[in-house]
């Protein structure tokens, strides 16, 4: 692929998954005790890392929350604006873009030298990322907003979401190894040798 056209699809992709985490906010299912419900969304997130690597998986939740700031009901519930960032699940969708990098970073560094990754490693990487920094980001957030403690932030915003969380971590794990070993998406991206993943 040329470098011009390789950029070119790095784009459209990038475009893709913001496209694929709206969808993915449709499902939504409130929780009366916490203002915030659980989501799909962070299902896109981390495939995003999982598949498109650091760099890309990191732009394209940035477009996402870009788009969000600048007024577009892309969140659950039809929700846009910069309200919505500021609002108690504001630095849960602010984390985005950190946590796909993070998860895309951990998965290059098991791709390092060739080596095979497979859906465990995928998961580990996606629960990094995909939870862990998503996590710190959404409940210290959830914390200044709503005047919690830290215990309390992470009993309200944290502890509620865990095994919806992990079930969600181990599909994306599954999903992007079956979509990895079927089309690489990162290598043919970067212009990467295309061995087995």
């Amino acid at each position: 692929m040329r470098p011009s056209t390789r950029r070119l699809v790095r784009l459209v992709v990038a475009a893709l998954f913001p496209a694929i985490v709206t969808v993915l906010g449709q499902v939504a299912v409130p929780l009366p005790f916490i203002p915030v419900p659980i989501t799909g969304q962070t299902l896109g997130v981390m495939l995003a890392g999982a598949l498109l690597g650091s760099r890309l998986g990191f732009l394209s939740m940035a477009l996402f929350v870009a788009l969000v700031a600048a007024g577009l009901p892309l969140l659950s519930a039809g929700k846009g604006g910069i309200g919505a960032l500021l609002g108690p699940t504001g630095g849960y969708v602010v984390g985005f873009p950190l946590a796909a990098g993070v998860t895309g970073w951990l998965v290059e560094r098991f791709e390092r030298g060739g080596r095979p990754v497979g859906t465990v490693k995928l998961f580990v990487a996606i629960a990094a990322g995909g939870l862990v920094v998503e996590y710190a980001l959404g409940a210290s957030w959830l914390a200044v907003v709503a005047d919690l403690s830290p215990a309390q932030a992470l009993v309200s915003g944290v502890l509620p979401f865990i095994p919806g969380d992990v079930a969600k971590a181990v599909l994306a794990a599954v999903l992007a190894a079956a979509v990895r070993r079927a089309y690489p998406v990162r290598q043919r991206l970067d212009g990467l040798p295309m061995g087995r993943s």
